[in-house]
């Protein structure tokens, strides 16, 4: 499960966040959040349940608006673009959902086609074919092509929600809790899959988990909020090594398996 090399540009900021807030309500949920996701980086967004996390992908895709701040990825600032600006934004961004959020209607091969043809309306039929047919030998499922989501394992759907974001070839990833419900075993086929797509695809990432062992074997850099704010930066160690009294309750709160 260790974590190969990879080549990240620190000079190349594709996500950068600013004085990032947002509320609901009378809840606030982020209290001023400052972020940099460079080129070819796996960034882990670390935080206990209502921390903030999946707020922050949202408005890093910009199905949210900041309440101040700002959020520019790939040197545009997402809120303020309109509709057509930021649907050719969103071409260039992986989203994998919790839940997968597969068609269950649409057969695996029909759930890769669907965003290709809706996106790339020159491609040929075989094209198209070819094009789900890599897509499904990167993430180790061609066998299950034909079959429908409700067929599939928790692992599975997982890797299907990751083949259906990468058959547009986006250049940042954003992982809502990739690990979240499944075994030992499912989560570490998903680790090893989510590295996989860093080196073969060049992506930059950011992984929104509380699981640990993920955030070990997937981060380049991990990012532990705290009261709507990141309380510690760096690799594992760093964050986890420490006399810090909220990164030691985070962890202690959490089981991670050494490999």
């Amino acid at each position: 499960m260790k974590k190969g090399p990879v080549k990240i540009d620190k000079q190349d900021a594709v996500i950068s966040i600013r004085g990032l807030y947002k509320s609901f309500d009378t809840v606030d949920v982020l209290m001023g959040m400052d972020l940099d996701l460079y080129k070819g980086e796996n960034v882990v967004v670390l935080g206990r349940s209502g921390s903030g996390k999946s707020v922050l992908i949202k408005l890093i895709a910009g199905l949210l608006k900041p309440d101040k701040g700002t959020v520019k990825v790939t040197g545009e600032e997402v809120c303020q673009l309109n509709i057509k600006e930021l649907e050719h934004l969103r071409l260039k961004i992986g989203f994998l959902y919790q839940d997968s959020a597969l068609y269950d209607s649409m057969t695996v091969k029909e759930n890769l086609e669907f965003p290709l043809v809706r996106n790339k309306r020159n491609l040929t039929r075989k094209e198209v074919d070819d094009e789900i047919n890599k897509v499904l030998d990167n993430v180790g499922l061609s066998e299950v092509i034909n079959q429908m989501p409700a067929e599939l394992s928790g692992g599975q759907k997982k890797r299907i929600g990751i083949a259906r974001t990468l058959i547009l070839q986006p250049e940042i990833m954003l992982y809502d809790e990739p690990t979240a419900g499944l075994d030992p075993i499912t989560c570490g086929d998903v680790i090893a899959l989510i590295n996989d797509v860093q080196q073969k695809y060049k992506t930059s990432s950011v992984i929104i988990t509380h699981d640990l062992t993920c955030a070990k074997y997937t981060g380049d850099r991990i990012a532990l909020i705290v009261d709507g704010k990141f309380r510690r930066e760096g690799s594992f160690e760093e964050v986890f090594t420490t006399g810090d009294p909220e990164a030691k309750n985070f962890y202690d709160y959490n089981f991670i398996i050494d490999k």
